[in-house]
């Protein structure tokens, strides 16, 4: 229920009254303040007139008054520039740590409020708002997925950088990690991220114009050639593999038992996409620099076509691999050049076609492009799937509405 007041303050889904403190003093809130989701009080920077006094600096909120001592917010010198203590219980008087007395006001959560909410969490249909979906105005529903596309890029690319810091700053080897790990399609996505960071890029960079020594060293790190079909091809493997290995003192090869090849299709077998990385990295088309380079989407696609992979599949490798990397360099770097070109090929791309995006479309959302299906994945992942109602745009809409519409 505190979760609930803090939304019902943040939002002012307030009853239309005037609001007095548990002593009798006028309220009028001016600005509800900024939610502080750090340490320290709930909103800050707040703006309230008490009895014609303007009041500037934060206000704290909770179920009831005692729960301010529980969280020994009276010993604590934070809360000295609390103005507002706001409850559903008034049950005691509250002090700061300098010993003032803190005004406080009780206000309740209107029953459409809790109605609402509660309908959205019980529910067990995706999306659980299904059903108010259309009513949402089209400006409004593209704003959000506008924030929440920002939101996935934002996460994707932290994810990039982390990688980039544990490789001391080298792009190239972040770039070939960061394919390596989406070239798993999900089910081998943490073992293609393994086998990468074992993959010694400067011995294998020495024999870039020799395929398949190329793929000779990555099918043996991986402890793939045995998956090779064809008798002689599989031994010649093994025989280059020993040398290289001898060679270059490669790591150990990985358990071969480590790869998921139960409910996949061929075309997506382990050691079939590690050839397919073999070739874009002899040809020099998985580098950073080849990435910063391409600037249309053709020349990408081209990239990809030419390697072997197939239509779908270059979809999906462009939006995971290029365009977050894309923007995360620029994150990195502290420009907006690349986050252009990498929000202009989601733009261009189809929509993924899966059963999280039917389910949007059934609610009368368009999924065009890709910048629309990513972001109604996040939307799906981050929001519905952890019942964030309140945090979620289409929710205040819900709770919005039927307020409005019951006076």
């Amino acid at each position: 229920m505190e979760k609930l007041l803090h939304y019902v303050w943040m939002h002012k889904l307030l009853p239309s009254k005037m609001f007095t403190t548990t002593d009798g003093q006028s309220v009028k809130i001016l600005d509800p303040g900024q939610h502080n989701t750090n340490q320290g009080p709930d909103f800050i920077n707040a703006r309230i007139e008490i009895n014609g006094i303007i009041w500037s600096g934060n206000v704290e909120i909770h179920h009831a008054s005692n729960d301010w001592y529980k969280h020994k917010h009276h010993q604590d010198p934070v809360y000295n520039t609390t103005i507002l203590h706001v409850v559903e219980q008034a049950n005691r008087d509250v002090c700061t740590e300098s010993s003032s007395n803190v005004p406080q006001m009780i206000i309740e959560v209107p029953q459409q409020v809790k109605d609402n909410y509660e309908e959205l969490l019980a529910t067990t249909d995706y999306p659980r708002c299904h059903n108010f979906v259309p009513n949402i105005p089209s400006i409004k529903v593209h704003s959000w997925l506008d924030a929440l596309l920002a939101e996935r890029l934002e996460a994707r690319s932290k994810r990039i950088l982390d990688i980039l810091k544990a490789n001391n700053g080298d792009w190239e080897q972040t770039a070939f990690i960061t394919l390596a790990r989406n070239f798993g399609f999900g089910l081998n996505g943490d073992i293609f991220e393994m086998w990468a960071k074992r993959v010694p890029l400067s011995a294998v960079g020495k024999h870039r114009d020799n395929l398949f020594q190329i793929e000779s060293m990555f099918l043996g790190i991986a402890g793939l050639i045995e998956k090779i079909s064809d008798e002689k091809m599989r031994e010649r493997f093994e025989t280059e593999y020993k040398f290289l290995s001898h060679k270059f003192s490669l790591p150990k090869p990985m358990e071969t038992s480590s790869w998921h090849y139960l409910r996949t299709r061929p075309q997506n077998f382990p050691d079939v996409r590690i050839r397919q990385i073999a070739r874009l990295f002899h040809e020099g088309r998985c580098t950073m620099s080849s990435i910063l380079d391409a600037h249309t989407l053709e020349d990408i696609d081209k990239t990809l076509t030419d390697a072997g992979i197939s239509k779908g599949s270059r979809t999906l490798i462009i939006i995971n691999t290029v365009v977050c990397l894309l923007y995360a360099y620029d994150i990195h770097h502290g420009t907006y050049k690349y986050r252009q070109y990498a929000t202009e090929f989601l733009e261009k791309l189809p929509g993924e076609n899966n059963h999280i995006l039917r389910q949007w479309q059934a609610c009368g959302l368009k999924v065009g492009t890709a910048y629309d299906s990513q972001a109604l994945i996040e939307l799906k992942k981050e929001y519905c799937d952890h019942g964030k109602c309140l945090d979620c745009r289409f929710g205040f809409e819900y709770i919005s509405y039927t307020m409005k519409n019951n006076g």
